[in-house]
Order: structure tokens, then C-alpha cells, then sequence
């Protein structure tokens, strides 16, 4: 019983009431040795109770969440060799309950028996289809962890819906880790002043933060909880979609010496009407647009409507010097822009045959990232940006 340390981690995860729990964070968070407990406690507690666990193979299930299984079972007197199956991977419990461990690559298991309880280790290395097989089988909890290396389906597909509780834990709310460790970490803060790698490592398994794929084209940005209530809004960006392409509407902020930029609207198959209802109910004194020019006939019907709207300006290498003058600003995004944070993450450089970086982004992850290119680029090199009054 001493070896177990009832951590902060472990506390804060048994606050969350949602069916899906993600719990993203950092290096030594005590993820998975706060989860597993919970799991364990629910199978004794609860009669017949059918949890599983799921990882990307078997070799990662045995040097992850199989060895930290056996040593709480252990630490906490629990552990009966005889209820052990070495070969399938499952611990019976006297009351008729189980745990089994089984991983992703196992089509049949994926599409096999249900379960009351799922629990799907580094959930970004699985896919969503695979964790979409999972959890239409699974009648009760679902947890997810993960390093947040960049945006990915748990960002897209899940943060935001009524059903998903997220968390986000560091080193911080693991007491049981010693100081060679803390301090082992927390170097990688100083390298990351004059480090882009170790800034994005800190970001990620220091702060437990969504970090950058390498080559991002928009590499330094933090998230922050929400909208200040003393952020002032200087307009708004307006990327049109239809069909195939989501509509994303951007709110760009000042706050002291930074830009924060806040999620208003990202969908498929909206009308200019519906882009006019929508930018409406937001309850903004009519605030500026910033819209792409490609669509002047967009542009007249949003202005027949009554709002102020003009199209951006374009030129030679105009997404470069966009994406230059954005990186040269302090930049914010709230934790309610899920999709432009997954853009954000995903949106990067193009390389040559050889592997080479070139100045050119690629053609996809760009919906909210043109919109808010619209706003920077307008609202700070606009000559007239200081007649407009917005509130």
C-alpha cells in the first residue's frame, strides 16, 4: 500500500461525471497510473463489470499499461497470480468482473464483444475509425489519454460535444515523481528561449498544451481558457465553404500587447443567409469583415443584408507575407477554437523532393487559417482600420 501515491491527478480525474473523459498532458502526469486505479476500483466494486483497455499494438500495451496494471494491483495488496491470464491478457475478478488488455491492430477484437467500460491508451495513435468500432460497443465510460504532440480526431471530433469532459494534466499533479525528474523536465522551459524544438517540447509535455507538427506555419501561438472580457474586437474573417469546404468565421482581438483569436463559425453547407443569421446572433454592434475576394457576388449579397464587409486585398505572395505578419504578433487562440487550433497544428510547409522546407504552405488545414490571415492582414496593414468604431 505505501508504493501508491494517491496523487492530484488521480483526484482530478474522479471529478469528471461525462461518459467521455479525454485526458490530454504532459510527460510523467500520471495519465495512465491515475486511470488504471479508477478502472480497477469500479471492476471490484461493481459485479460483472467488462472494461477494456486498448492500445496502438501489444508491445506498447506490455511496456505501458500491462506492467503499471500489475504494479498497482501489486502496490495495493490486490493482485492474485491465479486470476492472471498471461495468454490472453485478462485479470478475472472474484465478483465476476475483467479487465482485458487487447490492441487496436486486432480487427476482430475491435469488431468482437461489448463492453461496460473502454479505456484507449495514447488514443492518438489509434485511429478514429478504429476508436469509432470501440466505443459503439461500449455502454458505459469511455477515457482517452494522450500527449497532445498536434490536433488530432479527440480535437476535432469530440472536445466540445456535451458528452466529452476534457482535462488537461502536467507533471505538476504528480507528487510521486522525484526531483531528478521535475528538474529533467523543467530544463527544457530555459531551452525553449532560443530553442523552436524545445519551446514546442515544453508546450507539449511540459505544459501538456496541443503542440506543432515540425515546419508549422504558424509555430507560436498559446491557447488560453477563453475570451477575456476586456479583449476588444477589432473585426472578423470570413473564409466562404459550401459543400466540401467549412465556412469559418474568425473574431480577432487586442488585449494589451497581443491578438487573440476566437472561433465564431466553422461549417459545411451554410447559404450567405445562413452566414448572415449566424454572424447576427452573435450579438456584435455590426462589426467589420474581412472576406475573401474570390467571391465578390458573396461579398454584394452579405452587404444587401446589412453588414459592413470587404474584401481582403491580394497580391503577389500574399498567404506568405500573411502568414509573416501573423508570426511577427503575440498570438492567443481560445480553447473553444477547436478547428483552428487542429489547422493550426496541421497547417505546414511544403518540402521539396529532397525533404527541404519550401516557402510555400500546403493546400489543406487553411479554412480558419485564411480567415484569420484576412483579419491580420487587413486590420493592421488597412490605412483606415482607425475609423471604424465597433461598439
Amino acid at each position: 500500500m505505501s508504493d501508491f501515491i494517491i496523487t492530484t491527478a488521480l483526484k482530478k480525474l474522479l471529478r469528471l461525471k461525462k461518459r467521455k473523459r479525454a485526458v490530454r498532458g504532459g510527460t510523467s502526469a500520471s495519465k495512465t497510473y491515475s486511470i488504471l486505479p479508477i478502472l480497477i476500483d469500479k471492476a471490484i466494486k461493481i459485479p460483472r463489470r467488462e472494461i477494456s483497455v486498448v492500445s496502438e499494438s501489444m508491445p506498447h500495451l506490455r511496456r505501458g499499461c500491462i506492467r503499471d496494471f500489475l504494479k498497482i494491483m501489486m502496490a495495493t495488496g490486490r493482485f492474485d497470480s491465479a486470476r492472471w491470464n498471461k495468454s490472453t491478457h485478462t485479470y478475472r475478478f472474484s465478483n465476476g468482473s475483467f479487465i482485458e488488455f487487447f490492441s487496436a491492430d486486432m480487427g476482430d477484437k475491435l469488431r468482437g464483444a461489448r463492453r461496460n467500460d473502454l479505456y484507449i491508451n495514447e488514443c492518438n495513435n489509434v485511429s478514429f475509425e478504429a476508436y469509432t468500432q470501440l466505443v459503439i460497443r461500449t455502454s458505459g465510460d469511455v477515457w482517452l489519454d494522450y500527449n497532445p504532440v498536434a490536433a488530432f480526431w479527440v480535437d476535432s471530433e469530440l472536445i466540445g460535444h456535451d458528452d466529452v469532459d476534457v482535462i488537461t494534466l502536467t507533471y505538476k499533479d504528480n507528487e510521486a515523481l522525484s526531483q531528478t525528474i521535475i528538474d529533467e523536465i523543467e530544463s527544457a522551459r530555459e531551452k525553449g528561449k532560443t530553442s523552436k524544438y524545445w519551446a514546442n517540447w515544453w508546450r507539449v509535455y511540459g505544459l501538456g498544451m496541443v503542440g506543432s507538427l515540425e515546419g508549422a506555419c504558424i509555430p507560436d501561438w498559446t491557447e488560453i481558457e477563453g475570451l477575456p472580457s476586456e479583449a476588444r474586437l477589432l473585426c472578423l474573417g470570413l473564409d466562404w465553404g459550401y459543400t466540401n469546404d467549412e465556412t469559418a468565421i474568425i473574431g480577432l482581438y487586442k488585449l494589451n500587447d497581443g491578438y487573440i483569436f476566437h472561433e465564431l463559425c466553422y461549417e459545411t453547407g451554410l447559404l450567405n443567409s445562413h452566414i448572415s443569421n449566424k454572424i447576427l446572433s452573435l450579438g456584435l454592434d455590426n462589426p467589420i469583415i474581412y472576406a475573401d475576394s474570390a467571391e465578390p457576388k458573396s461579398i454584394a449579397e452579405l452587404k444587401n443584408l446589412g453588414h459592413t464587409i470587404l474584401p481582403t486585398k491580394k497580391g503577389a505572395d500574399s498567404i506568405v507575407n500573411g502568414l509573416a505578419l501573423i508570426n511577427q504578433q503575440k498570438i492567443f487562440v481560445t480553447s473553444q477554437s477547436v478547428n483552428l487550433i487542429n489547422e493550426l497544428s496541421n497547417y505546414i510547409w511544403m518540402k521539396d523532393k529532397e525533404g527541404n522546407k519550401i516557402n510555400k504552405p500546403i493546400d489543406k488545414f487553411n479554412h480558419a487559417v485564411d480567415a484569420i490571415r484576412y483579419a491580420v492582414t487587413m486590420q493592421l496593414g488597412n490605412p483606415h482600420k482607425g475609423e471604424y468604431h465597433y461598439w
